[in-house]
């Protein structure tokens, strides 16, 4: 699921390098508003999620825009990319078997355990839904996001 992220997260930013800053930047309707308030509720999130996992804290709203200027935002997921990679290679049934307790962003007094592989499937499902949405303004504008089904991940 790692690899699939990865290979989907480039192709579409590299589909929403093409579009005008102001439309990736205008109000389309979607949850979190524009294609590039999207790009970043996904990397927020997963950042949340990979401190939890990592033990390496990362407080944020779900809806703050970490970095608003696209180059540099696309550097910052592939980086994150890469050290989700890295990290799921170190993986092991033992760690993901477990019970994994963690604190909820909208109640932070609020704790909750479920199985650590749960909640990694909820991690890499979070970001497939969310490029779903994205794949559907792009279209709306446009854009076509090409395959994207899981089948059709490059061999590595």
């Amino acid at each position: 699921m790692a690899q699939y992220n990865h290979w989907m997260n480039q192709k579409i930013y590299t589909i929403c390098a093409e579009v005008p800053n102001t439309k990736r930047n205008e109000d389309l309707g979607a949850f979190f508003k524009s294609i590039d308030g999207t790009l970043n509720h996904i990397l927020v999130a997963d950042r949340i999620w990979f401190g939890r996992f990592t033990q390496n804290s990362f407080v944020s709203k779900l809806s703050d825009i970490l970095y608003s200027d696209f180059d540099q935002l696309r550097q910052e997921r592939d980086r994150t990319d890469q050290d989700i990679l890295n990290w799921t290679k170190q993986l092991n049934s033992e760690w993901l078997e477990a019970p994994f307790t963690y604190t909820t962003i909208t109640t932070p007094t609020k704790t909750v355990t479920r199985p650590a592989w749960l909640l990694v499937t909820h991690f890499f499902n979070h970001q497939t839904h969310h490029r779903g949405q994205l794949t559907t303004l792009l279209s709306q504008l446009g854009y076509d996001p090409g395959v994207t089904d899981l089948p059709y991940l490059p061999t590595l």
